[in-house]
């Protein structure tokens, strides 16, 4: 039996993190749920263990069912009929096999039947999943709508729409419009209070909806009549059992064939507002996105994991010129930098996993009772590291992702290029990766302020001051250099105070940020897990050095007179 949990070691280290502690005491209150709930742990080795055994249920389902099932739903995908959706057999069986072994509403609170779970077990189940069948991670995933309904919504809401969640009923999130993709202030869904009923009617059109016939739907709408900004919109919950909602078509896809991605008609459907009005966009749907963003990085790396998997078995397997092609070094070249981005990618989601735990437990302790001043201050400083580190794990983990899975094919040279091998599911798989939640260049968008207020650079220094092996001093020295390079040219781009220039060179700032980031990362984890990372600390900071020169030079020598030559 396959387990995909336990056959990577790698999870486990990080599912152990030192700040889990500090994380487990957050989330868990003091573990008062344990006199409420017979599965509720009683303290944190109990919590650990918890996290531990699901990880390993998940890991199974993933090995035995969803794996095994990926192949047909990508040639079968679901169909639509009547207006309703119909998954896919294997999608079906699926779902209800998470549905049974209570994988819905993880990080939902017990008293709602989820399972209390922080955001890095949960994300790491994703992973898990991701590396299963990317396109059912998109369908068991969209679990973390609730999230935002669980912020934003009432009590009410939360007890008639959450349980439904952690019973095992799906979500979705309808925000973008055939007129409104990345700009989404230009939402144009209309939202008008009907009077007679006490609720709100929807009418108009959303397009491109993950899982669009799901059960419960958070939907933007424009509240306010008369306005064409952000301000005019607001966040709704539409529930499928009210009627209303019509799926037009189901969008042809290149890759995760599984998911439905739908076209919306809503005709004077019945919904109920989430919030307040008017903070849809500004504040509710910047959360639901950071969270979808951090989701779709989890996704990412579990696309790298089985791409790496795959392109290493068949280069152990594959032989020519009498012997393996693993020994050609153009081949373990190509394996040891697709091995050193995925461990790169992953310890940046899982450090971005853990920030985000620690202000999200904050918040919701905040809603008990007062915070102290320190709490405050720590609320403060991880939800900024939050807001910094995510869109470099959705930006750089789905980059990584399509690179392993285009190298993966290269390794498996003609084959890869047919159906009868996985590699060529997961090439068209990987591809929405860097499209999807936030394109990489909107990540880029979200990130640069980080680069010139100096938060990334800060960030990288703390790490320089954290201590590592000796045998990898020489790596960290690397690192302080690339470091160095950042704060000059990055002064440089600033101290021109040109703002098309700067976004110009956006891009390469902010991935010599991540570049460094990473690197730190890497040593850090080589420095607890040698075994484990060692290998892929070496030739990841070698690989970011390279990376971190070239865009370094080209800033430096690049003038903005020359952006001319790029205008069109």
């Amino acid at each position: 039996m396959a387990n995909f949990y336990t056959d990577t070691p790698e999870l486990k280290h990080h599912l152990n993190h030192p700040l889990m502690q500090r994380i487990v005491k957050l989330k868990e209150r003091n573990y008062a749920d344990k006199d409420k709930y017979d599965y509720a742990p009683m303290d944190f080795q109990d919590a650990m263990d918890s996290y531990d055994r699901v990880l390993e249920i998940v890991g199974e389902l993933c090995g035995d069912i969803i794996a095994p099932n990926a192949e047909d739903v990508d040639h079968e995908g679901p169909t639509v009929a009547k207006g309703r959706v119909t998954y896919a057999a294997g999608t079906q069986i699926n779902l209800d096999a998470a549905r049974k072994a209570g994988l819905m509403g993880m990080s939902m609170p017990r008293r709602f039947g989820g399972l209390n779970f922080p955001i890095v077990p949960y994300i790491m189940a994703a992973d898990i999943v991701s590396r299963a069948d990317a396109g059912f991670e998109n369908l068991w995933g969209l679990q973390d709508c609730a999230e935002t309904l669980y912020e934003f919504g009432n009590e009410d809401q939360h007890q008639r729409f959450l349980t439904r969640v952690c019973q095992g009923e799906t979500m979705s999130m309808d925000l973008t419009e055939p007129d409104a993709g990345s700009d989404l202030q230009s939402v144009m869904l209309k939202a008008t209070f009907d009077e007679k009923e006490n609720c709100w009617r929807l009418n108009g059109v959303k397009r491109f909806i993950t899982n669009g016939d799901s059960d419960i739907h958070l939907v933007l709408a424009r509240s306010e009549e008369g306005t064409r900004d952000g301000r005019g919109l607001s966040m709704f919950i539409y529930d499928k059992r009210n009627g209303g909602v019509d799926v037009r078509r189901i969008e042809n896809k290149m890759g995760i064939k599984g998911s439905p991605t739908c076209e919306l008609v809503y005709k004077n459907a019945k919904a109920e507002l989430c919030g307040d009005r008017k903070l849809g966009l500004i504040k509710y749907v910047m959360a639901l996105m950071n969270g979808a963003r951090l989701g779709i990085a989890a996704q990412s790396v579990g696309l790298s994991q089985a791409a790496y998997n795959e392109a290493l078995a068949y280069a152990k397997d594959r032989k020519q010129f009498g012997k393996a092609i693993i020994e050609f070094p153009a081949v373990y070249d190509m394996l040891s930098v697709m091995k050193a981005k995925l461990d790169a990618s992953r310890a940046l989601l899982y450090e971005t996993a853990r920030f985000v735990d620690v202000y999200k437990a904050l918040d919701d302790i905040a809603r008990e009772r007062k915070l102290t001043s320190e709490e405050r201050q720590e609320q403060k400083k991880y939800a900024k590291l939050a807001d910094s580190f995510t869109p470099l794990a959705k930006g750089m983990g789905s980059e990584y992702a399509n690179q392993n899975a285009y190298d993966c094919i290269q390794i498996h040279g003609g084959s890869g290029f047919m159906k009868d091998y996985t590699c060529e599911r997961l090439y068209r798989d990987a591809r929405i990766t860097s499209i999807y939640e936030g394109t990489t260049q909107l990540q880029t968008v979200a990130a640069i302020r980080y680069v010139t207020t100096g938060a990334y650079l800060n960030q990288i220094r703390a790490y320089e001051a954290q201590p590592c092996a000796p045998e990898l001093e020489g790596l960290k020295a690397r690192l302080k250099e690339m470091a160095d390079r950042f704060a000059a040219v990055t002064n440089e781009v600033n101290e021109l105070k040109n703002q098309e220039f700067q976004d110009f060179v956006a891009r390469r700032l902010v991935e010599m940020a991540a570049f460094t980031i990473m690197g730190h990362l890497l040593v850090q984890e080589a420095t607890t897990a040698p075994e484990l990372f060692a290998k892929s600390a070496n030739v990841y900071v070698r690989h970011a050095e390279a990376e971190v020169e070239k865009h370094f030079n080209f800033i430096r020598k690049f003038q903005p007179e020359d952006l001319d030559n790029y205008r069109k």
